[in-house]
């Protein structure tokens, strides 16, 4: 997978890529008061939906071309700026933000329980996908990506009808917005 998608050494890959997500949080906790919550939500998961999107594409064009040929190279670098887009666009976003609007969103009275199941919910789903992405990957590298990206377009559906913006507003006014 790795050799695949433009990555030869696995140590420099996962350097780069952590060191590239940390950057992209850190952008995300300067912009989360001025643009709010909401609306990185989307774009988050509009970037990561397209990237997902983008790397699945690659993944099954290069099966349907030769190795060694210079489309094969082209598409190995597409699934490669794929990557690091969705990596940078999750930070952006649905990384952090999620566990921020937990927080005000969630009345008083049931906050512990349900951020302990909201919090269950998110490591057994993480579990799953970890458990699982080797088993899809060798089914069809293309078909692992186009179901992630089916479950990133579910995502931003979600937050575009359902998420309210919490900035600036009092959890009263937030409880409100549900009713």
């Amino acid at each position: 997978m790795q050799s695949s998608s433009g990555f030869t050494n696995s140590d420099l890959a996962t350097c780069a890529l952590g060191a590239i997500q940390v950057l992209a949080t850190g952008v995300t906790t300067s912009l989360l008061d001025k643009a709010g919550r909401r609306m990185l939500l989307i774009i988050s998961t509009a970037g990561t939906t397209l990237s997902l999107l983008a790397v699945s594409v690659a993944f099954f064009l290069k099966d349907n071309l030769p190795h060694d040929s210079h489309s094969d190279y082209i598409l190995s670098m597409v699934s490669l700026v794929a990557l690091v887009a969705y990596i940078i666009t999750f930070s952006f976003g649905m990384g952090a933000i999620p566990w921020l609007i937990m927080s005000e969103i969630l009345p008083v009275g049931i906050k512990s329980f349900a951020g302990s199941f909201a919090t269950l919910a998110n490591m057994l789903t993480s579990f799953g996908v970890t458990m699982t992405a080797n088993l899809l990957l060798s089914w069809s590298a293309g078909g692992t990506f186009a179901s992630y990206m089916v479950v990133s377009a579910f995502a931003l559906v979600f937050v575009i009808l359902w998420v309210p913006e919490t900035k600036g507003r009092t959890l009263e006014e937030i409880q409100w917005s549900f009713r």
